[in-house]
């Protein structure tokens, strides 16, 4: 062969091998940078979890508490009227209406009382407040794992669009540093919720 023929299919793979390298880094950097898209996707779907779960959770919450003081305040009320029946039952020297009065009293406490203890014999609020509680921690917790997974994706992505031989392909496509998430001015303050 001569040299001149030599030198053509040297330079035709040299060609080839720099083709197959610049491809091979074009779709480690689609791959990278998909993978970014995808992450920042999970810490906006966990957003989306929490803007959906927790406001439905304290409402929830708010009913069995508001159900609970109303009851307990029902159930005062009955003890109340029970005392003053039988304190009046006590004084004695009653006619029969006063005793016809006491009696339906009485049967108006009882009947209370009875629907009380069968529309809600246990009082759970501060179940509902654990749960709650518990629910608000694990969504946080889902949301900061997502951030740094989002986080740890772009330092994967700056890393290869910046080192050599990737840098130099990564700048002819212009592919450019993205920005780790921070957190808002003020977000080290502690969310209020209020019940």
């Amino acid at each position: 062969m001569k040299n001149s023929t030599k030198i053509l299919i040297s330079i035709g793979i040299i060609i080839i091998i720099f083709l197959f390298w610049f491809v091979a880094t074009y779709n480690s950097l689609i791959k990278i940078n998909e993978a970014v898209k995808e992450k920042w996707a999970q810490v906006e779907n966990q957003y989306q979890r929490r803007a959906d779960l927790i406001p439905n959770l304290i409402e929830t919450v708010k009913g069995a508490r508001d159900f609970e003081a109303e009851t307990q305040t029902q159930i005062a009320q009955l003890r109340t009227q029970a005392t003053t029946i039988k304190q009046t039952v006590e004084k004695g020297n009653l006619n029969p209406q006063q005793l016809n009065e006491i009696d339906a009293q009485m049967n108006s406490v009882l009947r209370g009382i009875n629907i009380v203890v069968e529309a809600y014999p246990n009082l759970k609020a501060t179940e509902n407040f654990l749960a709650l509680q518990s629910q608000l921690e694990g969504t946080e917790n889902r949301i900061s794992t997502e951030r740094m997974q989002y986080n740890e994706a772009i330092k994967e992505y700056n890393v290869k669009i910046k080192r050599i031989p990737s840098k130099w392909v990564a700048n002819f496509l212009g592919y450019e540093e993205k920005e780790f998430f921070e957190s808002k001015e003020g977000a080290e303050e502690p969310p209020n919720v209020n019940f």
